[in-house]
């Protein structure tokens, strides 16, 4: 399993990421399972959200951690807050609440990395510095940074924050590719050169600010890995994953980590033979060639 630097931190993690989305569907020990199987294929990082199932999947989480206390320290931690229940919230007391919470629900002391989940359009900068600086000195977050956020976004929080910003998760996948179609189509008329993100790619690749790569297989909400509805692209990923050994969701996760701006991909499985085929493509570097066959495959465009 291929490791990187976590933006300007020190931490040293997989460019593969497990994603937990859904363990709030499992039984402690069916998740105990998947944490183990993970880490025994060197995924030790993880990926959670106070709102995913509500907080079950942080709770199911925390009662792997329950049954065997020592696994803590094998493991790199993420959360992230901000989401309520029909707005987004950066204030004092909801974010220092909801760390609190998300600690709780996991049986931890501390998180090795706290994301900002969706932007606020009422945060007050200074305010998030307060929280970071309470978090950090209180030891129960390590490390700070950001989902779904653009260039300018993140500039305002870092005029503010006195920590490095090490990460921003964004969705990107083969049928999701703002990110780089805008660069790609820069001053033409087609919809795909419209920029949507302020050019944050780009921008994180400066600052040295790692993507996440969220919903790495899905095409907005449906899955379009091995799915009839995509013949071209799934045609091109088998073509490609023959070469390799890989099946058709590790190629496309393979394909995202192909680009220079050294990546992290979110994967969502809970199931190990899947995961099994996610890590095999860590170590896969595909051709330059190979990039743009199965980014055009995909239905994207060239100018």
């Amino acid at each position: 399993m291929k490791r990187m630097f976590l933006g300007k931190s020190e931490l040293m993690v997989p460019n593969i990421a497990l994603g937990c989305w859904t363990m709030g569907d499992l039984s402690p020990q069916e998740a105990s399972k998947v944490v183990n199987n993970a880490l025994d294929l060197e995924i030790d990082f993880f990926d959670l959200a106070d709102i995913y199932g509500g907080g079950k999947a942080e709770e199911i989480f925390g009662k792997v951690i329950e049954m065997d206390p020592s696994i803590r320290e094998r493991m790199l931690l993420q959360s992230k807050v901000g989401i309520r229940k029909d707005s987004y919230d950066f204030s004092k007391k909801y974010l220092l609440e909801s760390v609190d919470g998300i600690l709780k629900r996991m049986q931890t002391d501390y998180l090795d990395v706290l994301l900002l989940h969706r932007p606020d359009a009422l945060v007050e900068p200074e305010i998030v510095a307060e929280v970071f600086d309470e978090l950090q000195k209180s030891g129960k977050v390590r490390n700070f940074g950001v989902s779904n956020h653009n260039p300018h976004q993140i500039k305002l929080l870092k005029s503010y924050v006195k920590q490095p910003l090490v990460a921003n998760q964004m969705q990107f996948s083969l049928k999701h590719t703002g990110m780089v179609d805008a660069g790609i189509n820069v001053n033409t008329k087609f919809d795909s050169g419209i920029n949507r993100d302020g050019g944050v790619l780009d921008y994180c690749r400066l600052e040295d600010i790692t993507l996440q790569a969220w919903s790495p297989i899905k095409d907005g909400g449906d899955i379009f890995v091995d799915n009839k509805n995509y013949p071209e692209v799934n045609a091109k990923l088998k073509e490609i994953g023959d070469r390799y050994g890989l099946s058709n969701a590790a190629v496309a996760v393979a394909w995202i980590l192909r680009h220079p701006a050294h990546m992290q991909t979110v994967v969502g499985t809970m199931t190990l033979e899947r995961l099994k085929g996610y890590s095999k493509a860590s170590e896969v570097t595909m051709t330059h060639d190979e990039w743009y066959e199965i980014y055009l495959a995909a239905g994207n465009i060239l100018p």
